[in-house]
């Protein structure tokens, strides 16, 4: 997307600073970030370099201290180890530097079985609720406070389950198969973890989710975390745009329905008669043949008999289809209650059935002289 490559180009630049300045890892972290936002030759090319140049300077300083540089060596190594087990740390302190209370409170996530026991909410929790919960164990959890191993594990099930929990579909889906539809998500692209909330792509770390939440983070490092909210606060008006724009569509054919509904009635005349008296249509007339009584409105007027008898013939035609289409109903009904009275033995509702009048077949009849 536009916006992770421009916030890749920041990371760059920031990266570029901290190389000139000397910070040599600093200029690593952000050109990772840099990479992770939208990858770029550039940005390949300074990490490369940055390597090269590490690697040279490595091979300097084993030649020139000896043995007691392969003694340092194995020591980073081992609290290069720790950290990686505890969590991300910041140089000049110790990776052991923890609590018993911190150890007990990752050992409490882990163990956890579901995300509502790792928020320790319950099933019918508000989205206050959450907020709250989310808010003490994520600055609890957080790996810059946190030192203990597991720490960046358990700030990640944090985040993870406050992103479901806090978006209704999600939060149903999972209620109704548990852990499957996070599985389902992870396999739904190659990089992906989870889907962590509306608007947001499915790349977003626990970090930026705590960034977001927070408006910023803790201060030793995260320098662009102003720029990264402002930037997610750019995919949540997206997202609220694709909401509103697929919520038109949906309505789309539902509007035009109603758009012609609106035309038609416009647009088509009204009928010349009516066969039942109304405000519009109060005068009363007669046609010639068979003396069926219409009404026209008080602007009724006709040029010619022949057109007199045409309108005649539709009042007529009208007039009878409605006759014939009664008569067919009185006449099932009629055969329905006699055929039931039989088949039951009913000899009362038989007698009822008989003696059942007809009379629009009557007067169908009648029209006709038959």
């Amino acid at each position: 997307m536009e916006g992770n490559k421009d916030e890749s180009e920041r990371c760059i630049s920031i990266a570029e600073k901290h190389i000139a300045d000397g910070e040599k890892e600093k200029a690593l972290k952000f050109l990772n970030k840099a990479e992770k936002l939208y990858p770029s030759v550039k940005a390949r090319d300074l990490m490369e370099k940055l390597s090269k140049l590490n690697g040279s300077t490595a091979g300097r300083r084993q030649s020139g201290d000896g043995a007691d540089n392969n003694v340092h060596k194995d020591k980073a190594t081992k609290n290069n180890n720790r950290s990686e087990k505890g969590g991300s740390g910041h140089p000049g302190k110790s990776p052991d530097d923890y609590t018993e209370d911190q150890l007990i409170a990752v050992k409490r996530i882990k163990k956890c079985k579901d995300y509502y026991e790792i928020l320790g909410v319950s099933k019918d929790a508000t989205d206050v609720d959450l907020k709250k919960a989310y808010r003490k164990l994520a600055l609890k959890m957080h790996p810059d406070k946190n030192k203990a191993p597991g720490a960046t594990e358990a700030f990640k099930a944090i985040g993870n389950a406050f992103s479901v929990l806090s978006d209704a579909d999600k939060r149903k889906k999972y209620d109704l198969y548990g852990e499957d539809i996070v599985h389902h998500s992870r396999n739904c692209s190659r990089d992906e973890q989870f889907d962590y909330s509306r608007g947001f792509e499915g790349d977003i770390s626990a970090e930026e989710l705590f960034n977001m939440f927070f408006g910023g983070g803790f201060p030793t490092g995260n320098v662009y975390v102003h720029r990264r909210t402002q930037h997610n606060g750019q995919y949540q008006r997206a997202a609220q745009s694709e909401s509103g724009y697929n919520l038109l569509v949906q309505l789309a054919p539902v509007l035009i329905l109603i758009f012609l509904s609106l035309m038609g009635s416009f647009l088509v005349p009204d009928a010349p008669f009516s066969l039942h008296r109304s405000q519009k249509y109060s005068n009363e007339k007669k046609t010639n043949q068979l003396k069926v009584q219409y009404f026209v409105k008080d602007d009724f007027h006709i040029d010619s008999n022949y057109d007199l008898r045409r309108i005649e013939r539709q009042v007529e035609d009208e007039y009878v289809s409605n006759l014939r289409t009664s008569c067919f109903k009185e006449r099932s009904y009629k055969e329905t209650l006699i055929w039931r009275a039989k088949n039951y033995g009913d000899s009362k509702l038989y007698k009822k059935a008989m003696n059942m009048e007809v009379p629009s077949c009557n007067h169908l009849n009648n029209l006709y002289g038959g």
